[in-house]
């Protein structure tokens, strides 16, 4: 039995996260904190069992724990993620990981040091359309993958537990940035496994139509260079209407996703699955049920947590120089061959 605590009682934690956790004989919660102490109630309503506690720091102190699950804001998760490595307790952290390249290197390092999995919330792998997208890639249905469209098109960001409060996504020192911080992490890796290598150059351009008054980027565009392919991304909350959309053009065929329909094509022939919607909410409790799957074996010491490390690694390389491109008037920067973190990899090369 994994004995686990929630970091961070909000939106993404009781309707994300929760569900999957209680559905499962091998993991207890027995702990959860939040800064809010009206946090309390809810976390007592939902997970009656689990202590609370004021601080994090207590928590980590006063419990016996396996595992940590923080659903904290971007800013706290890699001090907390860092504490917890340092107790020798495994860290679930949703993403982005870290909120700047420089805070990544450190974390791994301490993840191998202590021995200790430390794995980031790839849950857009577990989505059905996007699974289903990426099994008729690895099975040869269209090639080799060439060329990828994505478009994640919002009206707004996704709105918090506390509407009271100002949006932590609209705020640069808690969020690290916006549309790109958030949607950015969960379109790099899923284009790198379907294209089945990292990029090799990024350029970006990043602006703000509709959010003005906010401090971050609402929407943005980057080119991605493969050995053997391309990818162009847009990612906007200053869309029309709340779509996902993504286009994988291979050697022999190709495949269309339209958020809740995939479509498959070779030559004049064309096969269709219809899918849950990839737009269909913010918190998906059905994608995490595979995270936590993963998690669960990245603690008994399975690889991998190292192929997840590298997909994180990779998601705030590509998220800096697209960054840097985009104040180069969107110049086409390289991607190191080595990355800071270095994690060994199962699935990218």
């Amino acid at each position: 039995m994994w004995r686990g605590a929630i970091v961070g009682f909000g939106n993404v934690a009781i309707h994300g996260h929760l569900p999957a956790w209680l559905a499962r004989e091998d993991v207890e919660l027995v702990a959860v904190t939040d800064v809010r102490p009206g946090q309390r109630a809810a976390s007592e309503a939902a997970v009656p069992r689990a202590r609370w506690y004021d601080t994090a720091g207590e928590l980590l102190a006063g419990t016996g724990l396996d595992f940590v699950d923080v659903c904290a804001p971007p800013a706290e998760h890699a001090p907390l993620a860092e504490a917890a490595l340092q107790q020798g307790v495994h860290v679930l952290c949703e993403k982005p990981l870290v909120r700047s390249l420089g805070e990544l290197a450190p974390l791994a390092a301490l993840a191998r040091h202590s021995g200790r999995a430390l794995h980031t919330v790839h849950n857009w792998h577990h989505a059905p359309i996007v699974r289903l997208a990426a099994d008729l890639v690895r099975g040869g249905e269209i090639g080799l993958a060439r060329r990828i469209t994505w478009h994640t098109l919002r009206r707004e960001p996704a709105g918090t537990a506390d509407a009271a409060r100002d949006n932590w996504r609209l705020d640069p020192d808690v969020a690290g940035g916006g549309v790109l911080s958030d949607h950015g992490w969960h379109v790099s890796y899923v284009i790198a496994r379907w294209m089945g290598a990292w990029p090799i150059a990024v350029s970006a351009r990043i602006e703000t139509r509709r959010q003005t008054r906010a401090a971050v980027e609402d929407t943005a565009r980057l080119s991605l260079t493969f050995p053997e392919g391309s990818a162009d991304v847009l990612l906007t909350w200053a869309a029309d209407e709340r779509r996902n959309w993504a286009l994988i053009e291979g050697e022999s065929g190709r495949i269309e996703i339209h958020d809740d329909v995939l479509v498959l094509a070779r030559g004049s022939r064309e096969q269709r699955w219809p899918c849950p919607p990839l737009s269909g909410g913010s918190h998906h409790p059905d994608w995490f049920s595979g995270v936590a799957d993963e998690f669960v074996s990245a603690m008994s010491g399975s690889a991998v947590s190292d192929e997840n490390l590298r997909e994180a690694t990779l998601c705030a390389t590509v998220e800096y120089l697209a960054r840097e491109s985009s104040r180069r008037d969107g110049a086409s920067l390289a991607l190191p061959r080595l990355v800071p973190s270095e994690p060994v990899a199962s699935g990218l090369p």
